[in-house]
């Protein structure tokens, strides 16, 4: 019997199945749950494997979709799309045991929801920077380092985030925050940006670094929203670069598509959603609560609003192209 902490992931997909793979490995009891049957079916009959460039590993571990899943769970790791979480919440209340909780490894700003099914005191924070991807059912392709970081979201550091912490550290540098509002912000600028290079059929950061004026136009929008909360740098991104009238900003975006171009994943999981997997992506589901404190705080957010419209038109069949991006930049 591992003396380890066990966990459930509740989406098996590149976050949660990477973490449920690392977890697995370091002698952690590991459950995946995952609404898709054929990832299931995979898991349970090859096991969970990852793939790196010095190739691929497996471990065993139970999967289930939710109707087969167990009864009770404790320290779950949600990491559903955004626009799943009030389902997946409905599904998981009733089976969250009185001591459990549930950490959102998602993207998006989706505590307070999870929060309204399972109140406060069972809701934990994370923000999490992976870039992997399903490659097919019961495998994820590993993207590389990124960041972690796990918190209250009222601020405090507490004992079970700190273990959850250590826990993940079997994955990599997950770190505590006793400010992880300001990750899911500054990420949500970062975001914006890889949401429009979504528009076109190219490398994440050439798209930046060749519409750099449309991309700190974007970024410095959703940080007026935010209004004056702490914004937290994370890999090669910095935030402070890109607050309206800051300066440095050429040389936060240098430093930034420098990084990018070292990803082994040079698109978004975006692109991926509507160009390879044809669902629907999830950043409305993201920027919905951005578009809200906007509107709370008098803030105008014009580009950010075309970029959706125009993610619309491309989901719904508008050729992906460049052209996008030149006739955001023009109302400049």
């Amino acid at each position: 019997m591992s003396d380890r902490r066990s966990y459930t992931v509740v989406g098996g997909g590149a976050i949660g199945g990477t973490l449920a793979f690392h977890l697995a490995k370091a002698g952690h009891p590991v459950v995946v749950v995952d609404a898709d049957p054929q990832h299931v079916a995979a898991i349970t009959a090859r096991g969970l494997t990852l793939v790196r460039p010095p190739g691929a590993e497996r471990v065993d571990l139970p999967a289930y979709v939710p109707d087969e899943a167990p009864p009770q769970l404790g320290r779950v790791l949600l990491a559903v799309k955004a626009q799943a979480t009030e389902q997946a919440m409905q599904w998981l209340e009733p089976r969250l045991a009185r001591d459990g909780f549930v950490v959102s490894l998602q993207n998006g700003l989706n505590e307070e929801l999870i929060a309204s099914f399972v109140g406060a005191e069972r809701t934990v924070g994370a923000f999490v920077n992976l870039f992997a991807d399903v490659a097919e059912p019961g495998v994820v392709r590993d993207g590389g380092a990124g960041a972690l970081v796990v918190g209250e979201p009222d601020g405090r550091i507490s004992d079970r985030v700190e273990e959850v912490v250590a826990d993940l550290q079997a994955w990599g540098p997950a770190k505590a925050t006793a400010n992880v509002k300001g990750y899911l912000w500054a990420k949500l600028g970062f975001g914006a940006m890889l949401t429009t290079t979504a528009l076109v059929d190219a490398p994440m950061a050439d798209l930046i670094d060749r519409h750099r004026p449309l991309m700190h136009a974007l970024a410095a929008e959703v940080f007026a929203a935010a209004g004056p909360r702490a914004l937290e740098a994370f890999d090669q991104f910095d935030p402070a670069a890109y607050l309206p009238g800051a300066a440095g900003r050429e040389e936060a975006t240098d430093r930034l598509v420098a990084w990018l171009r070292t990803q082994p994943k040079d698109r978004s999981g975006i692109w991926r959603d509507i160009a390879v997997r044809h669902r629907p992506v999830e950043v409305y589901h993201h920027y919905g609560p951005v578009l809200d404190e906007a509107a709370r705080r008098g803030v105008e957010v014009p580009l950010l609003k075309a970029v959706l419209k125009r993610l619309a038109d491309v989901e719904s069949g508008t050729p992906m192209s460049e052209d996008h991006l030149t006739e955001l930049e023009a109302h400049l």
